[in-house]
């Protein structure tokens, strides 16, 4: 089945010709692929009576119509189907006013509202279907479609019932003849609005509920009373019946007009099911501009894009303070219907001691976009350099964004997104001292050296670890130390061989970060361990000195027995001495460190 537009005149000779031959009734028309003109039930009228012809209309446009209308169509169909008559009967009288579009007002996407078109059938059609094309158009009029309802037309027998029929549907027109409301702030606005019931039957339980909103963009109006409905038992056909209001206009309401969307809830007979319909009218304010003589609006009565960090990354991945980076921005519109032009995005550091902590590395801060589609993405590459005296830490970096959109020119918004910086761990040790420097194998010498942490980040878990085949391995823990402060190592290490090398011992110096990862140092030190030389001899070590010439004795060998243990003893004295002094002052320098940080 094909169809195939057809002008009113084609229609009038069509009818002028044939108008006195009975005509059979045109096959029926498959309406459920219908788009927009929805039916549940078939309309039926009787030849040369009024007929309404009702149905639901759908807004399948895709979008938010501030206004739909629709007429009977035009258009006709041919058949190329042998089992359907391939002539159109238009079931209809035509007359100036039959093909007039009427307006059914805004209808958002994929909702629906009921719509009635009312025809005079025409006398000289046989009783059966008919086809009806009905035309739906946006609020540009423009076509969004010819579809079809099929209705059904019986012969009219002429008595009285066939009047009380005519029409069976309701419908209402809204300020007939009647000015727009026009209202000046400051003032109260009174006005009244008439409402006819345009059909031949009467209205029950009518009830006029007026659709109202908080945004003054929407509804210009203060609302002040707590009802605004506006009811009655019975609105007969034909009649007309005024609705008052009395509204002060808003304080924030531009000049310009505003719909006013009214709500109508009634019966079509005492038991029947309560029906709605909705109608609208238009009110015109005087107030303020929406741009004064200063440029100043508000920002949230204009639609922009909405451009935001879809993601990002640096190359390479974690910065460490001083050394260059590139950083990849992955910017997106996330507005679901408006894009964005002329975008410049410029990028700011945070700064610290006013100094910027990023800087470029080469080239401009500031990098130009074409376009950005709703829901398009756009990358920016950047090399930049972080200061090196900076603390370990996240700095922001602020995206600063000037853009036009449709409704919108230069708008300026900013969005932050932060850079994680790390310090590279410093640390340096002071001179070794080791008291004795040569112990025998079961003694013990005393290892002090101090720990500095010459950088920017906090030393974790800090430790010394003492090594060599001819000790006892040794661990001391040393504790967290601050960036700029000191810890100190202070250990006993003992001998369990005598030293077969050149006396290295090795010192591993291990801290964490804040992450727990560690981290080792390695220095070394060198003590010497002999084997321990035995005080007594036993008859074996005595020779026999009868052989021997005798001869006066040396100072040292007639009293080495008193000399050598005394000389022994007086170095011992020496070292607890040195030991004990380094004792006290290490403990009274621990003392003032507490004392520090007490107060």
């Amino acid at each position: 089945m094909k169809k195939l537009k057809k002008s009113l005149v084609w229609i009038l000779a069509v009818i002028t010709l044939l108008g006195a031959v009975p005509f059979t009734s045109f096959a029926l028309i498959d309406t459920s692929d219908n788009d927009y003109v929805i039916t549940k039930k078939t309309p039926s009228g009787k030849t040369g009576k009024s007929m309404s012809i009702s149905f639901t209309l759908k807004n399948n446009s895709g979008k938010d119509l501030s206004k739909m209308g629709v007429s009977l169509s035009t258009d006709v169909i041919i058949s190329d189907d042998e089992d359907l008559d391939s002539t159109y009967v238009f079931p209809f009288e035509v007359n100036e006013s039959t093909f007039d579009i009427k307006d059914v007002g805004s209808l958002k996407d994929g909702s629906s509202k009921s719509v009635s078109i009312s025809a005079r059938v025409r006398r000289d059609i046989a009783e059966g279907y008919y086809s009806v094309p009905i035309k739906v158009y946006d609020d540009k009029n423009n076509e969004l479609a010819d579809e079809y309802i099929n209705v059904w037309i019986s012969k009219s027998t002429g008595s009285s019932n066939d009047d009380e029929e005519d029409d069976k549907t309701i419908t209402f027109v809204l300020g007939e003849g009647q000015s727009t409301p026009d209202g000046v702030y400051p003032n109260v606005l009174n006005f009244t609005m008439n409402l006819r019931n345009d059909s031949t039957i009467s209205a029950q339980d009518v009830t006029v509920s007026m659709v109202m909103s908080k945004e003054d963009t929407e509804f210009p109006f203060e609302i002040n009373d707590a009802n605004y409905d506006r009811r009655f038992d019975k609105i007969a056909g034909g009649e007309t019946v005024e609705l008052p209001y009395s509204f002060m206009i808003r304080k924030e309401a531009y000049s310009g007009y505003y719909p006013v969307k009214l709500e109508i809830t009634y019966r079509d007979s005492s038991e029947g099911a309560l029906l709605k319909a909705e109608e609208s009218f238009f009110v015109r304010v005087t107030n303020k501009d929406k741009e004064d003589n200063k440029g100043d609006f508000n920002a949230n009565d204009r639609t922009k894009a909405r451009l935001i960090v879809d993601s990002y990354e640096t190359i390479p991945e974690k910065i460490f303070a001083g050394e260059e980076f590139e950083l990849i921005l992955r910017m997106k519109n996330a507005s679901a219907d408006v894009p964005a032009s002329n975008i410049l995005f410029s990028l700011e550091s945070e700064k610290v001691t006013e100094s910027a902590v990023f800087s470029m590395e080469s080239g401009s801060s500031s990098t130009v976009v074409n376009s950005m589609p709703a829901g398009g993405t756009a990358e920016i590459r950047v090399k930049m350099v972080s200061k090196a005296s900076i603390d370990q830490r996240s700095y922001s970096i602020t995206v600063k964004e000037k853009y036009d959109s449709p409704e919108f020119k230069n708008a300026e918004e900013s969005v932050v997104v932060d850079i994680p910086v790390y310090q590279h761990a410093r640390i340096n040790t002071g001179t070794i001292e080791i008291m004795p420097e040569s112990i025998n194998v079961g003694s013990e010498s005393n290892v002090m050296f101090s720990i500095n942490n010459t950088g920017k980040v906090l030393l974790y878990n800090v430790m010394a670890k003492f090594e060599a085949d001819s000790i006892q391995t040794t661990d001391t823990y040393v504790g967290n130390i601050k960036p700029g402060e000191t810890g100190n190592v202070d250990v006993m290490i003992s001998g369990v061989a005598p030293t077969a090398d050149d006396g290295k011992v090795k010192i591993t110096i291990t801290y964490e970060d804040e992450n727990g990862n560690e981290t080792a140092l390695e220095k070394e030190m060198t003590l010497y361990v002999t084997e321990e030389i035995p005080m007594d001899f036993d008859d074996s070590m005595v020779g026999n000195f009868d052989d021997i010439p005798a001869e006066n004795p040396s100072f040292f060998s007639k009293y080495k027995l008193i000399i050598l243990p005394a000389a022994a003893l007086a170095v011992i004295v020496v070292a607890v001495i040195i030991v004990r002094k380094r004792k006290k002052k290490k403990a009274a320098q621990e003392e003032d460190e507490t004392d520090d940080e007490i107060s």
